[in-house]
């Protein structure tokens, strides 16, 4: 089930909220698991008991990590244990048929297992580990209650597109949230904003996207593409993780920031701090910093950064694609820290801005790309072997032109800051009391409009 679906809207959400709301509070986790549950197997009906398992060898790692606390031998052997039974089912369903084929391109003749990838396991698999990780460091009690863990790990909010939410995010927010009519409004309006960011912005850069791969090829159609393609990712990865926040703000709780505007950074270091964010702090504290960050030599410290983006590219898919586009950003990371520093500083602050967007232009057409063989095709188109303008590309150029527009400038802070500014005067917030409520119904019909009359709405987190 999307949220970007006429089902979510109209059906499920609203009787996950009237039956939430009206339960007394020491019913509201069960409430959230049991909707949570059905929201999952909603499309994933045989996997449920798969995230149950997790679930379950989860809670209880956790509870022995608890018995063991005075025994750093048996702990550590109870993390281990519990990183080995997460990252099992991850391996096995997304992974197997990826090493089954390069043994076959070696020689060999194994047949694909072809499993189906469950929905969400990178990000649930990522929050059992994560908590389990925090108990044997001491940053969280073990759960005792075994409904408020599965209640966390299966909240459907953040389950299959993020944020990663870590269990000491939320460990005080389980037990002793509360709920208002303020923070209700304010959720509705950060959901209605992802809705609209997603349906009404990403899933028509898609159809842009989509149709300059099957026009006649030209440069400028090449770079027009890579442009709508990197918007649409990111309006559609950040109108998810908005909407996500905005669900879980409306239920009490406070999940974390994902997007940061990335694209108006001016190098690939600051673009990750701003993009998926807490993908990279969570490679940070529990892959980096583990294997001893940047305290170690310089080989060390090399050999760090490449772990944490080998494994960055390949969470995200199982393809060599993605583990490019990971070693790609890893090694813009180090050249930018051990070569251009000095350089790269004193360089205009437009020029790296023009560096940065080049380097993800590049990066997301390997990214979206089926293989590399297509990846190098669409790379290269970007600088020749076609005319420069075709007919229909520039057709569907200025067909798209507005949507462009809208979301290049909704790609920085520059809505937010004249809002802000709008509202904070004495005049401005007595005129936000009316139009916001309007502003956020009219992202919602629309919206609504845009899913029952088209086709295209397309779920980018399969592969992950």
């Amino acid at each position: 089930m999307l949220f970007s679906s006429v089902t979510f809207l109209y059906f499920f959400l609203f009787a996950v909220l009237a039956v939430y709301f009206i339960a007394p509070r020491r019913l509201k986790n069960a409430v959230l698991l049991l909707f949570s549950l059905f929201f999952y197997a909603y499309g994933e009906p045989r996997l449920v008991v798969l995230m149950l398992l997790s679930v379950l060898f989860g809670y209880v790692h956790g509870l022995l990590m608890g018995k063991f606390r005075n025994k750093p031998r048996a702990k550590k052997l109870c993390l281990i244990s519990s990183v080995c039974f997460s990252l099992a089912p991850l391996l096995i369903y997304k992974y197997t048929d990826f090493f089954i084929a390069n043994l076959n391109a070696l020689g060999a003749s194994l047949p694909l297992l072809k499993l189906t990838l469950p929905i969400g396991i990178s990000f649930y698999t990522f929050q059992i580990i994560s908590y389990t990780a925090d108990v044997y460091r001491g940053d969280a009690a073990p759960q005792k209650n075994p409904i408020d863990l599965a209640a966390y790990i299966a909240l459907f909010p953040q389950l299959i597109a993020g944020p990663i939410v870590r269990y000491t995010d939320v460990a005080h927010d389980l037990a002793h949230r509360t709920h208002s009519v303020e923070k209700i409004g304010e959720g509705a309006l950060r959901f209605s904003i992802g809705l609209g960011k997603k349906v009404l912005i990403a899933n028509v850069l898609g159809e842009l996207s989509a149709a300059l791969l099957t026009t006649e090829a030209s440069i400028l159609g090449a770079w027009v593409r890579a442009a709508a393609l990197m918007l649409q990712i990111y309006f559609d990865f950040s109108g998810y993780s908005d909407m996500a926040i905005g669900l879980g703000t409306m239920l009490g709780f406070r999940f974390p920031e994902n997007f940061n505007y990335p694209f108006i950074s001016q190098s690939a270091t600051e673009f990750w701090r701003r993009w998926h964010m807490t993908l990279g702090s969570w490679f940070r504290d529990y892959v980096y910093i583990p294997l001893g960050g940047s305290r170690v030599s310089t080989a060390k410290h090399i050999r760090n950064i490449f772990a944490v983006w080998f494994l960055t590219g390949f969470w995200h898919g199982a393809s060599w694609n993605f583990i490019l586009w990971g070693l790609f950003f890893g090694v813009l990371l180090l050249a930018e820290k051990f070569l251009l520093k000095g350089f790269f500083d004193k360089l205009p602050r437009v020029l790296r801005h023009i560096y940065l967007l080049l380097a993800a232009a590049v990066s997301f057409l390997l990214f979206d790309a089926p293989d590399l063989a297509s990846a190098s095709e669409r790379i290269l188109s970007l600088f020749g072997g076609a005319p420069l303008v075709s007919a229909e590309g520039l057709y569907q150029c200025k067909n798209y032109f507005t949507v462009l527009l809208i979301a290049s400038i909704g790609a920085t802070p520059l809505p937010k800051r004249l809002t802000e500014r709008l509202f904070s005067t004495a005049a401005g917030k007595k005129a936000a009391v009316i139009l916001v409520p309007l502003f956020m119904a009219a992202l919602i019909l629309v919206s609504t409009a845009y899913l029952v009359d088209g086709s295209f709405n397309p779920f980018l987190y399969f592969r992950f």
